[in-house]
């Protein structure tokens, strides 16, 4: 039988209101915490209770018996898997809604680009993202963001349409197109010189960790994806492959939205 004292407040609040449904990113954001954080805490939830699901979780919640378990081993490794299968089953569910409302869109990039931009956060761990449109001749301009500090955002708005230097980031994604993925923005010797967008990615954006996905449409560079963590923690493999999965979508909805004619967010 669960009892409230198997927890500690903290996870509590989290066991409870992810079994409601909430994701990493928004227990994340509602409780001022990353939500590498909020993941360590279920597994440290999943096997304090040794459970290996969501439904499980609330059944437990609810005062239903744990299955017994032989070794503590044993149900720290299924609260593991349990986990990143449900984070496999979250992209293939994030990637079916974006192909339905891009769908449903008729090249509508407001309806798109912000349920990108959010899935891709979620399921990459990140804080804030930004699509930017690529203007040819290294200029690129802010036209979708999600999450994005005041301040940043104020910036790319004054900016509007930017150029970017060779060694920024979105420079290199320009030469290399191919990704870009900064450990640190400000471990590189590109933040002790007075580069404007990396002054404002790292100082007004709080960006450490950071990766740019090149949009391609056919040998055509459209636009970069990128997505950013406030702490230095670096993108892994996987995390990359998903923003690529949401980097690919996006280039679909833009060539959606020139297909139907879409006023203001054309490329």
């Amino acid at each position: 039988m669960f009892h409230s004292t198997d927890l500690s407040p903290r996870e509590l609040q989290i066991a409870e209101r992810y079994a409601a449904g909430c994701s990493y990113q928004e227990l994340a954001a509602d409780l001022h915490i990353a939500p590498s954080t909020v993941r360590t805490h279920l597994a440290t939830i999943y096997r304090k209770l040794e459970v290996s699901s969501k439904v499980e979780l609330a059944s437990r919640l609810n005062g239903v018996s744990a299955a017994p378990r032989s070794q503590e081993d044993h149900a720290a490794i299924i609260s593991e898997l349990a986990l990143s299968l449900e984070e496999a089953l979250s992209r293939e569910k994030a990637l079916s809604e974006v192909l339905r409302i891009i769908g449903a869109s008729q090249g509508d990039l407001n309806l798109v680009m912000p349920a990108i931009l959010r899935y891709a956060l979620d399921l990459c761990d990140a804080e804030f993202g930004i699509l930017f449109e690529y203007r040819d001749k290294k200029r690129f301009r802010a036209t979708f963001t999600l999450g994005i500090p005041t301040a940043f955002q104020d910036w790319l708005d004054d900016s509007g349409t930017f150029s970017v230097s060779d060694q920024t980031g979105l420079g290199r994604l320009i030469t290399q197109r191919t990704v870009i993925n900064i450990m640190d923005v400000k471990s590189e010797a590109l933040y002790r010189t007075d580069d404007p967008l990396r002054f404002a990615t790292a100082d007004l954006g709080g960006a450490r960790s950071f990766v740019a996905i090149p949009m391609l449409a056919a040998d055509r560079l459209v636009g970069a994806f990128t997505i950013y963590r406030q702490s230095v923690r670096p993108f892994s493999e996987d995390a990359l492959r998903v923003a690529q999965m949401f980097a690919a979508q996006s280039v679909i909805a833009l060539e959606n939205a020139r297909i139907f004619g879409s006023s203001g967010h054309q490329v």
